[in-house]
């Protein structure tokens, strides 16, 4: 076991909660290695390609954690593991908090709309207000 892998006693907690293994078809490699896995790529950042060779193949952490984000299994195990955690009276609500700061962008940097153009760019200049689509549209080709 690597520093940061789950200990036996997280295991025992998250492992109620995970998809069991299917009847037919392939089945899925151990479920607590490909969990530790994931937690080590999400602690440290690295690219998926990059995942140690202990935690199996890098293709298989990475689709389980796309699969689970997708059918919401990481969803089920946090409200799960909140819920076992707050009947403990291990969760303290006091403390948590929604951040709802904003970031005011200069208004360039949101798309805003600049003054229309002039009918020329220098003084004494003039063009079209759009460009002709056909050369029937020209008035200098009619």
């Amino acid at each position: 076991m690597g520093r940061g892998d789950l200990t036996n006693e997280e295991w025992a907690r998250l492992l109620p909660h995970l998809p069991a293994n299917g009847g037919r078809g392939g089945q899925w490699s151990d479920h607590r290695r490909v969990l530790n896995g994931i937690y080590f790529r999400e602690r440290t950042g690295v690219p998926w390609r990059d995942l140690p060779v202990r935690y199996g193949k890098w293709k298989t952490v990475y689709e389980r954690h796309r699969r689970w984000s997708g059918d919401g299994t990481w969803d089920r195990i946090l409200k799960a593991v909140q819920a076992r955690a707050d009947a403990e009276g291990r969760l303290d609500w006091s403390q948590v908090s929604v951040d709802s700061t904003t970031c005011r962008a200069h208004q360039h940097a949101a798309g805003a709309r600049k003054a229309t153009p002039t009918n020329g760019s220098k003084k004494g200049q003039s063009r079209p207000a759009t460009a002709p689509t056909r050369e029937s549209d020209d008035p200098v080709a009619a």
